[in-house]
């Protein structure tokens, strides 16, 4: 393969990924979207001695780093929560809060180009953690005070926890475009 085309090629995957990075903001899987992209490009441009490519060894690096976002993105939002003393309740809701917050707040967002949106999805985000533990802590019948430390520390957590997961993935980012380029 000619070194232009294999350039092109790793400049799309770089470009793939870096957007896949971004579905973090709206609570969807980048990290794990990256992973996928990272092996699709391995198996079809593994790397030989004569040939660029990509390594198996970054594919499995990524997968670590990957689950390692995941685990410190559930942590940081759940602990927010339950540090307060919330409920299973309230932290299940409040992580699908999030979610719908998210894409609510991508959605409000959108007058303001990329910028707004993605700061929307963030703080929309962290606003349906705080409603989904809120709601979940008004279920369970907990007083007003409770309500609020609760839906506080899932708003915390959960910015503290997007926060860790986009670190991880722009690791991530890096590892490939070093390996794709380098």
């Amino acid at each position: 393969m000619p070194a232009y085309i294999y350039y092109l090629l790793a400049l799309l995957f770089v470009l793939a990924c870096g957007g896949a990075w971004l579905t973090n903001l709206v609570t969807l899987p980048g990290n794990w979207f990256v992973v996928a992209f990272a092996a699709l490009y391995t198996w079809q441009l593994p790397e030989t001695p004569t040939e660029r490519g990509m390594t198996w060894a970054t594919v499995f690096v990524l997968i670590g780093l990957a689950v390692a976002g995941e685990i410190i993105e559930f942590a940081a939002s759940a602990a927010g929560a339950a540090k307060q003393g919330a409920s299973r309740r309230g932290v299940a809701l409040s992580i699908v809060g999030a979610m719908v917050g998210s894409i609510a707040g991508l959605a409000v967002g959108i007058p303001v180009p990329v910028i707004g949106s993605l700061v929307a999805a963030v703080v929309g985000g962290a606003g349906g953690a705080f409603a989904g533990a809120y709601l979940g802590e008004a279920w369970k019948g907990r007083e007003e005070d409770q309500r609020v430390a609760a839906g506080r520390g899932a708003f915390v957590g959960r910015l503290w926890g997007t926060a860790a997961k986009l670190a991880v993935g722009a690791i991530m980012l890096a590892i490939v475009t070093w390996d794709a380029f380098f």
